[in-house]
């Protein structure tokens, strides 16, 4: 019997270092050739270099000025993301949401618009009165009003959508935001934190709100490990985005 409560409290002590410890490392995850090809078809990347090549000559521009001008000029990307400060689970107070975080980046390194989800009557500061106003949104299927709106959403051809699980599910007020727009014939990016439960099933779930879009698999990223955000992760995010053909 001593040895087990040995073995138990060596347990226990390992599993509670390991929580209080950094977040996991971030990794890129595996794109599958038709979701890559979804986005190059949206930023024209899908031309053969036959086309490219006569496009060039005939317009005396070298292929990299093409290159160039055609970013600049062609599809416009939308990066929306829900995301909230205050007291967050394993990381405490913090003046930035773990998502905001991770959306930051994305607008910055893609140079694209961004828009921030958020509430029209806040969520409490506290930690549990939070869980508690966002679980009992859930058991109603609540649709909670947001402030803003995204101006001309018909110019974006791609959306990256970012938010943390909130009880295995999408935070309510990202179905509102899905709700308010057609997203048809868009290719719809997702990424999300978490504590320890990947994607949830969001993926699917986004895929069923939004029948009209083409949505893509997305990033989980460890809400620690991303309100840490070392250069690791920093990597992790921008070899997933040029996996996907940005």
């Amino acid at each position: 019997m001593k040895r087990i409560i040995s073995f138990l409290s060596v347990l226990i002590v390992g599993i509670s270092m390991t929580a209080c410890g950094s977040g996991e490392a971030a990794s890129a995850p595996s794109i599958s050739e038709n979701d890559r090809s979804l986005v190059e078809q949206k930023l024209g990347k899908n031309d053969s270099k036959t086309d490219s090549k006569s496009d060039s000559e005939n317009d005396g521009r070298s292929d990299e000025e093409s290159d160039s001008e055609g970013s600049e000029n062609g599809s416009k990307i939308l990066v929306a993301y829900f995301s909230r400060a205050d007291e967050n689970y394993s990381v405490g107070n913090i003046d930035k949401g773990n998502t905001q975080i991770i959306a930051e980046y994305i607008a910055k390194e893609l140079q694209a618009d961004s828009f921030h989800i958020e509430t029209v009557t806040p969520y409490p500061a506290g930690y549990d009165d939070c869980c508690d106003v966002a679980k009992q949104e859930q058991a109603d299927n609540a649709r909670p009003e947001i402030s803003g709106k995204v101006d001309n959403m018909e110019q974006y051809d791609i959306v990256f959508l970012g938010y943390p699980i909130w009880w295995g599910d999408l935070p309510m007020a990202v179905y509102t935001f899905m709700e308010s727009y057609d997203f048809s014939d868009k290719v719809i990016i997702p990424f999300n934190t978490h504590e320890g439960s990947g994607d949830a099933g969001t993926y699917s779930n986004i895929a069923k709100a939004l029948p009209s879009a083409q949505v893509t698999d997305g990033m989980s990223i460890q809400g620690k490990t991303a309100q840490e955000f070392n250069s690791d992760t920093e990597q992790s995010v921008h070899d997933w985005l040029d996996g996907l053909g940005f």
